[in-house]
């Protein structure tokens, strides 16, 4: 057994295809066959049920992905690790972000990032922040960029906020409202609405804050993109409650009103509590020094990357 096994099995077990992860892995369909089957008859257990149609991992081989993927990760780690004595960050950095990030400059704050630490690289996994949260618990990911409602903290996950600011009724430039200096949230009622899905983070936000006004809302459109959101609004056929920067700025169609005693979302940046990477911790300190330190943390980044 070695890692070029390990990797082959972990890569059928996510594209659930002996194409695509010999592609992914650079070799030829029939040598990543060939070290599976060979994997296979050492372990004694078949670990992928083959059809001409389909691929399907077995019980067993449930059971070696997932500790194949730990393995390969101790791996990445030690030799980040020794890198990082020399004072190199290596390694690929896997952010997620949510798709209403609005507390930093993404693209900035990434460019500070590679500049510093050119070797390192970085895959994005854009999400909602319960999905993200869920990632980096289990390893997933090292870093998210969350936002979640004012009375609402990431959980089991290091973090510290990075910004929070007050929704903003979106509303189309010819509503009725649009001119308003503020407006409460009593004044929204009877409108139909366009909000992110039911059950997420970034809907309870507006439902917790309707709820608590005791004002009913309809939400007759669901999406998970804001920028389809304010397509809605701009269309004229919804309103919603947005963040500022989400808002501002992004089209002429769409007026951002202020709402009184309307719903805070805070941002965050999350970590693995126990054991951060040597190029997540790099990254947390370019965070650090782009966003001063804000009450309401839970958590304080890692140090330097050798500790």
């Amino acid at each position: 057994m070695d890692l070029s096994q390990l990797r082959y099995v972990v890569e059928v077990a996510d594209t659930s295809s002996f194409t695509r992860a010999a592609e992914r892995c650079f070799v030829t369909q029939s040598a990543l066959s060939h070290q599976i089957a060979a994997l296979e008859r050492e372990l004694g257990q078949r670990l992928f049920v083959r059809s001409s149609r389909s691929v399907r991992v077995t019980e067993a081989g449930s059971a070696f992905v997932a500790r194949a993927r730990e393995a390969l990760r101790a791996v990445e780690g030690a030799k980040e690790d020794a890198a990082a004595t020399a004072g190199n960050v290596v390694g690929t950095l896997r952010l997620g972000v949510i798709p209403t990030v609005t507390a930093i400059e993404l693209p900035e704050l990434l460019v500070r990032f590679r500049t510093l630490h050119p070797s390192a690289r970085v895959e994005l996994r854009v999400g909602n922040s319960d999905a993200l949260v869920a990632d980096v618990r289990t390893g997933e990911l090292d870093v998210a960029l969350l936002g979640l409602r004012e009375d609402s903290l990431p959980r089991g996950v290091a973090a510290r906020e990075i910004g929070r600011a007050s929704l903003v009724a979106a509303l189309p430039r010819r509503h009725a409202l649009a001119g308003r200096d503020h407006i409460a949230l009593a004044e929204l009622a009877g409108l139909t609405f366009a909000d992110f899905p039911a059950g997420t983070s970034g809907r309870a936000q507006s439902d917790v804050a309707f709820s608590a006004a005791g004002v009913e809302r309809d939400v007759a459109f669901e999406a998970d993109s804001a920028e389809l959101i304010l397509g809605l609004v701009a269309a004229e056929l919804a309103v919603s409650l947005l963040a500022p920067g989400v808002v501002v700025g992004r089209t002429h169609d769409v007026a951002a009103v202020p709402v009184r005693r309307g719903p805070v979302r805070i941002e965050y940046v999350a970590w693995d509590a126990d054991a951060p990477r040597s190029v997540a911790r790099a990254f947390l300190r370019v965070v650090d020094a782009a966003v001063p330190m804000q009450k309401g943390g839970s958590g304080k980044a890692p140090g330097p990357a050798s500790q």
